[in-house]
C-alpha cells in the first residue's frame, strides 16, 4: 500500500523569502539572531544556525508561522527569553524558532477574581512590579525572575525560592490561550478556581517545554501579599547533613515558611569570596522566612527545631536585614560564574533523602575534582548542583567537557537511586533525554509519545527535546 510522501523542502533561501511574504517584517534572518537561538543557559549549543526566527508580536503572527511550518514540514523551537537551563529552547539548522518574547502586554488585571492575563513576553519580575500596585503577587519566583518571561516558566513549570509554600508554576495558571502545530488556537482551563469539565489540558501544557504547542496567553492565579512583617532567620550548622535534616523536620512538623533555602560549604566558600564578606567555617546554613499572621509563631517553631538539631540560629534585626542575607543566596550563580564555566544542575528527591544527596554529590566531587557548589530549595528536596570547570567559551557558548557530564552521570544516578527525579523546575530539553527512560520506563515513555502525537502529529513542535 503506498503512502503519500511529504513535500520536498524548498532551498533555505527560498524559504526564508516566502517566510518574509508570508509574515512580514517579525521575520530575522540576520546572523546574530541565528546564532543567539543556537544556545541557551544549559551549556549545548547546536552545531549550525537555524533557518530563521519569527519574533511574533501576536497569536496571529504565531499562528502563520505554524502553518507555514506544517505546509512546508519545518521543525519548530518555540522560544522566549532564552535563559533556560536544559536546552529546550536552543535551535539548530533547517529549523525554524518561533520568538513570544515580543509578546509582552498585561492584559487585564483583577483584584476581586485575584487573577491576571498576560501575553507569553512579560518577565516574571516586570509582573510582579505591576500586580504589588494591587497587592497581589504571583508565586512563582525562579532565580531568573528578572531575566525569564512568564511563557518560560510555564514551559517548563518554574518553582523558585517561594514555592515550598506557594507552590510552582502548575499551581499557579489557571488557563492558557495555545497555538497548535497546525495553527489552530485553542482555550484551555478558566477563570475559576475550580473547574473539572474535561481532561486538564491546561496542566499537561505546563512543563511541556514547547512540545505540544506555543503559549500566547495565560490566565495566571494571584495571592494577596501576605500580611504583617516577615521573619528572616539565617542558621549554621557544622554539617550539611544537619542541615538537611533540620529542613525536612521543619516542614515535616507543620512549619510552612515562605522560603527555606539551605547553601552547603562550597557554595558558602565561593558566596563569600565573590562578596568579601567571611563565609567560612560553617559546613552549611538555612535561610528561612515565614510570612503571613503565623510568621511569629512559625518563626519561634523553626528555631526550636534548628537548636535541637545542633544549629545556631539568628534573626535578622530588620526586613532589609533579611532581604540582604537572601541577596546573598541570590549571589549563588555569579559567584559560581566567577570561578569558571557553570554547569547548573536541578534534581529533586524526598525531603528525607536530602542528607543522603549531598554525601552523593561531595562524593561526586571529590571522585572528579570538580568543584560542585549546591543550593537547595530545602523545603521540597530541590537541589542545585551546579558543576564549576574550565572551559573556552566561543561566542558567548561553552561547550561542556565530557568528564564533567560523566560527574552529572553519576549524580543523576544517584539521585533516580533515592527515589527522586532528574528535574524539578528546570525541565529535560536536551540535557536529560538519556536519563529520562531510567526514571519513568517503558510503558510511561510510549504513553508520553502517543500524547505528542495527538497534539503535533507531524512531530514538528521542539523535536527531539523533553521526551
Amino acid at each position: 500500500m503506498s503512502t503519500e510522501a511529504a513535500p520536498a523542502v524548498p532551498p533555505a533561501m527560498e524559504l526564508q523569502e516566502a517566510l518574509r511574504r508570508e509574515l512580514g517584517d517579525v521575520v530575522r534572518t540576520d546572523a546574530a539572531a541565528l546564532r543567539a537561538a543556537q544556545g541557551d543557559r544549559s551549556g549545548h549549543v547546536s552545531a549550525e544556525p537555524p533557518l530563521a526566527v519569527v519574533e511574533a508580536r501576536t497569536t496571529a503572527d504565531v499562528q502563520a508561522a505554524m502553518r507555514f511550518a506544517t505546509e512546508h514540514r519545518l521543525p519548530v523551537v518555540p522560544r522566549g527569553a532564552g535563559t533556560g537551563l536544559a536546552g529546550a529552547a536552543q535551535a539548530g539548522g533547517g529549523e525554524l524558532v518561533v520568538s513570544t518574547a515580543a509578546m509582552t502586554r498585561v492584559l487585564e488585571i483583577s483584584r476581586d477574581d485575584e487573577l491576571a492575563v498576560v501575553e507569553p513576553g512579560v518577565i516574571n519580575a516586570d509582573l510582579n512590579a505591576q500586580l504589588a500596585e494591587h497587592g497581589l503577587f504571583w508565586a512563582p519566583d525562579p532565580a531568573s525572575r528578572a531575566i525569564s518571561t512568564v511563557g518560560g516558566n510555564i514551559a517548563t513549570n518554574a518553582g523558585g525560592l517561594h514555592c515550598v509554600k506557594y507552590g510552582v508554576t502548575r499551581e499557579a495558571v489557571l488557563g492558557l490561550e495555545v497555538v497548535l502545530a497546525d495553527g489552530r488556537v485553542i482555550r484551555t482551563g478558566h477563570r475559576t478556581v475550580k473547574g473539572v469539565t474535561g481532561y486538564d489540558l491546561t496542566a499537561l501544557m505546563i512543563g511541556s517545554e514547547g512540545t505540544l504547542g506555543l503559549v500566547t496567553e495565560a490566565t495566571l492565579r494571584l495571592r494577596p501579599v501576605p500580611r504583617g512583617v516577615p521573619v528572616t532567620i539565617s542558621a549554621a550548622f557544622d554539617t550539611v547533613e544537619q542541615a538537611a535534616r533540620a529542613a525536612s523536620v521543619m516542614v515535616a512538623s507543620g512549619i510552612r515558611p515562605a522560603i527555606l533555602e539551605l547553601l552547603d560549604a562550597t557554595a558558602l566558600e565561593g558566596i563569600g569570596r565573590h562578596l568579601g564578606i567571611d563565609l567560612g567555617g560553617r559546613g552549611a546554613q538555612l535561610l528561612l522566612q515565614t510570612d503571613g499572621d503565623a510568621a511569629e509563631r512559625e518563626a519561634a517553631d523553626a528555631e526550636a527545631v534548628i537548636r535541637s538539631l545542633g544549629g545556631r540560629a539568628e534573626r535578622s534585626a530588620t526586613p532589609e536585614d533579611g532581604e540582604r542575607l537572601f541577596e546573598m543566596r541570590r549571589a549563588f550563580h555569579a559567584s559560581n560564574e566567577a570561578q569558571g564555566a557553570v554547569l547548573i544542575e536541578d534534581v529533586a528527591v524526598p525531603r528525607s533523602a536530602l542528607p543522603a544527596m549531598f554525601a552523593a554529590i561531595e562524593a561526586v566531587q571529590e571522585k572528579y575534582g570538580i568543584r560542585i557548589p549546591t543550593v537547595a530549595h530545602a523545603g521540597d528536596g530541590n537541589l542545585h548542583p551546579n558543576f564549576v570547570f574550565e572551559a573556552d567559551s566561543v561566542d558567548g557558548f561553552v561547550e561542556v567537557p565530557e568528564h564533567v557530564w560523566q560527574a552529572a552521570d553519576e549524580l543523576f544516578q544517584a539521585c533516580l537511586r533515592l527515589g527522586g527525579t532528574l528535574s524539578g523546575e528546570h525541565g529535560v530539553g536536551i540535557l536529560k533525554k538519556r536519563w529520562l527512560r531510567d526514571e519513568l520506563g517503558d510503558d510511561v515513555m510510549e504513553l508520553q509519545r502517543g500524547l505528542k502525537a495527538v497534539f503535533d502529529p507531524l512531530g514538528l513542535l521542539n523535536p527531539g527535546k523533553a521526551i
